[in-house]
């Protein structure tokens, strides 16, 4: 753990040398080249990597003591950029991502479809906030979307953060509006909260978890 943490230091002093002027600290008002904007991705993809890593094995944890499935679960990092891949179907043995895809959150007070939040996206409890909620859930039944492939599965919420999800309707589901590949600088379009992926991810899901054995684990954090 203490050699995850000097790792991530050292990245973020990196990452620090690309966006400041080295002569006194200062933010640099020229623009990034393309080079240092690379550069930038890669820095902190590997940082939210290690972030992966770390709360899959919590996750793992998790699921042992609550007797969760222990073959996989899903993970999703709101903290990324929404056009970039931020969902895994995280496999417990092999210790790694062994499928993944592009995922929307909740548009909040922003207009329904668009991508204003792709930066930073608002979570809530809360009824009728169209946002997403943070924290650990239960999958639940297999359902009929009007969505997509026409195929749900529903969310329950394990913590105080999350407890509403049911009760709003939020669940997973795919909308032809999700991209199959990434799409930054853009973002992913945003609905009313709900997880919802490509119809192909969506498919790859499903018969994921139409074999799966036991409850599975979403953790959807920042």
């Amino acid at each position: 753990m203490k050699a995850i943490y000097i790792v991530v230091t050292l990245l973020l002093f990196a990452c620090c040398l690309t966006f400041c002027d080295t002569n006194y600290g200062k933010p640099s008002l020229s623009p990034l080249t393309k080079n240092q904007e690379a550069d930038s991705l890669k820095i902190a993809d590997s940082i939210e990597h290690l972030k992966l890593i770390e709360k899959a094995s919590e996750a793992r944890t998790f699921c042992k003591e609550k007797k969760y499935n222990t073959e996989f679960c899903l993970l999703i990092n709101m903290h990324v950029h929404s056009g970039l891949t931020r969902f895994y179907v995280w496999d417990f043995e092999k210790n790694t991502a062994i499928d993944s895809g592009m995922v929307s959150h909740g548009c909040g007070t922003n207009p329904w479809g668009h991508d204003q939040s792709k930066t930073s996206p608002q979570f809530s409890n809360v009824y009728e906030s169209h946002c997403s909620s943070i924290g650990k859930y239960k999958i639940g039944d297999r359902g009929y979307s009007n969505w997509g492939i026409h195929v749900n599965y529903a969310m329950h919420g394990l913590d105080s953060t999350n407890s509403n999800s049911y009760g709003r309707q939020i669940c997973m589901h795919s909308w032809n509006m999700i991209g199959k590949v990434e799409s930054y600088p853009e973002g992913t379009p945003e609905g009313w909260g709900c997880a919802a992926v490509s119809d192909e991810f969506m498919k790859r899901l499903d018969e994921k978890l139409k074999t799966a054995t036991g409850d599975v684990l979403m953790w959807i954090f920042i």
